[in-house]
């Protein structure tokens, strides 16, 4: 294995230098007296203490937090007059004025009964007020967190406005907004504390696998729609920022434990036991240094994804239509299972022609039948766990420089889907993190270190269990035409014969649950090729792989810097930010493309796939804001530029404006032009999936290969094969019959792939009324997608040589293509790529939400939001499907008080979303509506700061599907508690 160490090592320690000498440069060295204040913080309403509460030196860094008793003392070099900011959850913040040594104060904070006055950076990178957001943004605190009644503060994202979630797997769950929703959501960004979560080479954010536990998160701000011009990369449909604890503002000994029941009926498995325990501790010396420590770990059976309906109906051309009788799951021999792998079209699809004496028909008929295949079940492990760890140091150097590294591990199991399902066995992924902030600026740089472990891909294990133990294409289906025509001479009905020829090809296969099954199941995942190879000289197969063996690096360093307090005029924000992938040849996903394509996916002497692969990013962005008329209009402007070296720079521009009415009513409105570079595994990968390679859309991927310029779409392929079957079954010959169809192929006409931009319009309203009991926030927004990127399936047209089957490509639109067509899919031969490309169509989709908060009674409140997402339909089809897959309409509407009776709460939440449509190269069909009941009741006991939590998800075990192709999700019963801010004064 070949690594540019050289490279990577200046790249850190430039890094690292830079961090430096921009520390020495912000080291405002102060030659004040020390001083100190302290002082006493308690409830306004009951006079009690307040531990925990946040004192903050304004316009600083600088803080501490109130002991056990609401005690708290802090030192600074500071000059008088300075002001001292107090916060806690569930209390209005309150600001105090120093003016003289010795101070000692005694401070009484207002409980704060509505939300509405939270402060956020996410939306414009700095703090604001929520209610003057230029964009739709919402939050979630600790105590609406810990008032939720999901099981945790990420299953809590679901019950957002405007947030669709997906779950693979009970260890796996995806957030989207605005619609084109995919489990592995390039298009929507998830942050910790600045670094991205997304796993390089897997193509997958996660968030929720190796990112903070319940018990270090302190807010997590959900941006919906486009924030590409200040984040750039892939925050084209939204992003989720979230937040972890200061060890300087959360300090003490923290235990977390959750144990709870899933699978209580109907969902595929029998009642499964899981179980979540977790534990932070974080301690400060001087309010100078300070640390933190949080492991968790999770156990449980996961959901199962065991749905069988048919995408390959018999009324389709790629079954048999001209076959009534074979109608129905049982009957269907090209029955395709959302759920069932091995069975789906292009490798797994045999055409039985020749077959006589079929009832009711003349002459030869040809028959399309699916190989047999494997349930998702029978291959996948149900039991699943997540080990997290992470520790961080922090130094404050001054007053306004605080200095941290962080590092941050992660292993889990699981599954997901992206072009196919993938067991996730062992992966592992690691962050280093050094920063540098104040409060004006922050410097950092972290590297993401991600490996796979013993994963495996799910649709190369089933083809080669099936190939193995079962027989080639053509040998199985010789096999099943023999036993077919046998069944029908003997006057047996025509999908009974079918279903007796299946078993007779299946003869010697091996059947999931057997000792041969496992053991052949062991060996494939273990090999790295997933090619299935015929042994030289004989019919016997060589065995393939299927094991997924992904490496990759990521090397990251962003810098921001406000600037407003050095300008006179305006408020002005600067920042640039830089990002290396480097990703280590598999041989399977990615390689290296300078060497010949017959020798990337073989090994060289030293074991490796070649020079490692680069794929870098750089941008720079700047933000002006301005105020008018006395300041209830706040303008705001930003402009980004990002540049990749595969393609040309990209301008991200925003404009948006906040107009407060009256003092309450605050409307907003905002426009920007984003783009978004195709992700490392749409621009670079080359998977090897048997008879079907998945490729990135680069120009020199294609070189030789010429799928982008001499290849036939699969839905003319579909197409044009049944018409020749058709044809063949009237006694035209096949060649006849295709030449005869030739108009039926579509040429695919596809260019080398380019960044994907929107332009996006959104509007809104936000305002607190009735006393502060009353919050509305309201948006609605345009998107207009312009190279919207996708995949296609296609087929390039290869002559048959008897010394090498793919040494002569045919050009499209010849009769030597035609021809060649005809044995797409039958013997074997690499003919078919699955392409991320661009699609031709411009797209546009549009929606809107509502937000209501109502504090109606006491400490009574009722909540809810409504979305509606919706795509208008272009008139001329495009290449490839594009995926919409979002609802029209999802609502939640939430009843609770958080202190019914003394130490006492509870919380309802209802969550409904109707069908819709979903569209993937894996899974088809429509996800019915559904709608489900989550409640929990929570108690504290304050003496032993101890608080209990028993509630449940789906609490009437009303199973659904959130996307086709996904798990059935039934009830979750569980009971949490927790100990918090234990082992402090």
């Amino acid at each position: 294995m070949k690594t540019n160490l050289t490279t990577n090592k200046t790249i850190l320690f430039t890094l690292i230098f830079l961090i430096t000498i921009f520390s020495q440069l912000r080291l405002n060295a102060q030659e004040n007296q020390l001083i100190e204040v302290s002082g006493t913080v308690t409830d306004q309403e009951n006079s009690a203490p307040l531990p925990g509460v946040n004192v903050l030196i304004k316009g600083t860094i600088a803080g501490t937090n109130t002991d056990g008793s609401g005690k708290f003392k802090l030192r600074s070099k500071l000059k008088f007059p300075f002001t001292l900011v107090f916060t806690s959850v569930g209390f209005k913040s309150q600001e105090f004025q120093v003016n003289d040594a010795g101070s000692k104060l005694n401070i009484a904070l207002v409980t704060q009964t509505i939300l509405g006055n939270e402060v956020v950076i996410t939306a414009s990178r700095v703090q604001e007020s929520i209610l003057k957001s230029p964009v739709a943004i919402e939050k979630l605190d600790i105590r609406a967190i810990r008032e939720s009644p999901a099981p945790s503060f990420y299953d809590a994202l679901e019950n957002v406005k405007g947030v669709q979630m997906t779950t693979s797997s009970i260890t796996f769950k995806v957030p989207n907004t605005r619609g084109f929703n995919i489990p592995n959501n390039f298009r929507f960004v998830q942050l910790v504390d600045g670094v991205d979560m997304q796993a390089a080479t897997l193509g997958v954010p996660l968030g929720n696998a190796i990112g903070p536990t319940e018990l270090d998160i302190a807010s997590v701000e959900i941006t919906p729609g486009a924030a590409s011009a200040l984040y750039g990369m892939n925050a084209i449909n939204g992003m989720a920022n979230l937040i972890t604890k200061s060890p300087f503002q959360y300090q003490g000994l923290s235990i977390y434990t959750k144990n709870g029941l899933n699978h209580v009926g109907g969902t595929g498995r029998s009642v499964s036991h899981l179980s979540e325990t977790a534990l932070r501790y974080a301690k400060a010396f001087n309010n100078k240094f300070a640390f933190k420590v949080n492991l968790s770990y999770l156990r449980g059976t996961d959901w199962l994804s065991d749905t069988r309906t048919d995408q390959n109906p018999n009324n389709l051309n790629t079954a048999n239509p001209s076959f009534p009788e074979l109608a129905g799951n049982e009957n269907n021999p090209a029955y395709d299972a959302w759920n069932k792998y091995g069975d789906d079209n292009g490798s797994n699809a045999v055409t039985i022609s020749g077959i006589n004496n079929i009832p009711g028909k003349t002459g030869n008929q040809s028959i399309i039948v699916r190989r047999t295949g494997y349930y998702e079940k029978d291959v996948v492990n149900p039991i699943v766990d997540n080990l997290k760890f992470d520790a961080a140091l922090h130094y404050r150097i001054t007053d306004n420089a605080e200095l941290s590294y962080q590092y941050r591990v992660g292993k889990m199991d699981g599954v997901f889907q992206r072009g196919n399902k993938i067991q996730l066995d062992n992966v592992v992924v690691q962050n280093h993190k050094l920063e540098l902030k104040g409060s004006d600026y922050f410097i950092k740089t972290y590297v993401s270190v991600e490996n796979t472990g013993d994963s495996y891909n799910i649709k190369p294990l089933v083809d080669n269990l099936d190939i193995t133990s079962g027989g080639t294409n053509s040998v199985w289906g010789a096999k099943f035409k023999t036993a077919l025509q046998n069944e029908i001479n003997s006057g047996v009905p025509l999908a009974q014969a079918l279903r007796t020829a299946r078993s007779a090809a299946d003869a010697g296969r091996v059947e999931p649950g057997t000792p041969a099954f496992n053991e052949l199941k062991n060996t494939i995942v273990k090999i790295n090729n997933w090619d299935h190879k015929a042994v030289v000289g004989g019919d016997a197969p060589a065995t393939g792989g299927a094991w997924l063996r992904q490496l990759s690096r990521t090397y990251h360093a962003d810098g921001q810097w406000d600037l407003s307090s050095k300008v006179k005029f305006v408020d002005l924000l600067v920042g640039a930010d830089a990002r290396i992938y480097e990703v280590i040849p598999d041989g399977n996903n990615f390689v290296d493309f300078k060497r010949p394509n017959a020798e990337r996916n073989q090994p060289l002497a030293d074991g490796s796939f070649g020079d490692n692969v680069y794929y870098k990013k750089f941008g720079a962005f700047t933000q002006v804001t301005k105020k008018f008329f006395d300041e209830r209009l706040k303008v705001f402007g930003s402009l980004r530029v990002d540049y990749n070296p595969e393609f040309e720079a990209k301008f991200n521009p925003r404009v948006a404006a906040v107009y407060t009415l009256a003092q309450k009513h605050n409307f907003r409105a905002s426009f920007q032009n984003g783009y978004r570079f195709p992700a490392l595994f749409e621009a670079l990968s080359f998977v090897n999936n048997g008879n079907i390679r998945r490729v990135g859309g680069l120009e020199y991927i294609n070189k030789d290969l010429n799928y982008l310029d001499n290849s036939y779409t699969l839905a003319s392929i579909n197409t044009f094969n049944a018409a020749v079957n058709k044809d063949v079954a009237t006694g035209i010959t096949a060649n006849d019959a295709a030449l005869k169809n030739r108009a039926l192929l579509e040429a695919t006409t596809l260019t080398a792939t380019q960044p994907e931009r929107i332009n996006s319009v959104e509007v809104g309203y936000k305002s607190v009324l009735l006393d502060n009991k009353l919050v509305i926030d309201i948006d609605a927004y345009s998107n207009q997608y312009t190279g919207f990127l996708g995949q296609v399936e296609v087929a390039v047209p290869y002559q048959k040589n008897a010394d090498n089957p793919l040494s002569t490509q045919a050009t499209v639109g010849t009769d030597e293509a035609v021809i060649a067509m005809l044995a797409a899919n039958r013997n074997g031969q690499q003919t078919r790529y699955r392409v991320y490309t661009n699609a031709k169509n411009k797209y546009n989709n549009f929606g809107s939400s509502l937000g209501l908060t109502y504090n109606f009674h006491k400490k009574y409140t009722l909540a809810g939001n409504v979305s509606y997402n919706d795509i208008t339909e272009n008139k001329q089809k495009d290449v490839f499907v594009t995926g919409f897959n979002t609802p029209n309409w999802t609502t939640n509407i939430s009843f609770g008080n958080r202190e019914i009776v003394k130490n006492l709460g509870f919380n309802i939440v209802w969550r409904w979303q109707e069908k819709f449509l979903w569209e993937s190269p894996l899974v088809n069909g429509t996800v019915p509506a559904y709608h489900t009941f989550d409640a929990q009741v929570t108690y504290r006991v304050p003496q032993a700061k101890a608080n209990l939590k028993v509630g449940g998800t789906n609490l009437f075990n009303k199973k659904y599907v959130q996307y086709a192709g996904g798990p059935t999700l039934g009830g979750l019963y569980y009971a949490a508690v927790t100990f918090d801010g234990l082992l402090t004064k």
